[in-house]
């Protein structure tokens, strides 16, 4: 089963901080419509200032949420032109207790 996410690359004119700051106000706005509790749960996301890379996790609600939030600040904040954004899939990581084998012929 894979889940989707999103990719956020930015242009090298938007400082770091504000990326951070923008994402930080958008996991606000998560919680205020789903509740801090549930946004810890099921808002996966990462940030990369030195690659200038977002990652959310959209394979919930809530990460849809938070994503639709983040774009629209984003937008808004610095332009459509400063930032272009991938949609991904990955594939979950496979469980400790998962045995995996390797055939030869």
């Amino acid at each position: 089963m894979s889940s989707d996410a999103y990719r956020y690359h930015f242009q090298s004119e938007i400082p770091a901080a504000e990326v951070e700051a923008t994402l930080i106000l958008s996991i606000l706005g998560a919680e205020a419509l789903h509740g801090e509790a549930q946004t810890r749960l099921d808002a996966g996301h990462a940030f990369d200032p030195k690659r200038r890379v977002v990652v959310i996790d959209a394979g919930t609600a809530v990460g849809r949420d938070l994503s639709r939030l983040f774009i629209g600040f984003l937008t808004r904040e610095f332009g459509t032109g400063s930032f272009r954004v991938e949609r991904v899939a990955h594939e979950p990581e496979p469980s400790p207790h998962t045995r995996v084998e390797t055939v030869t012929t």
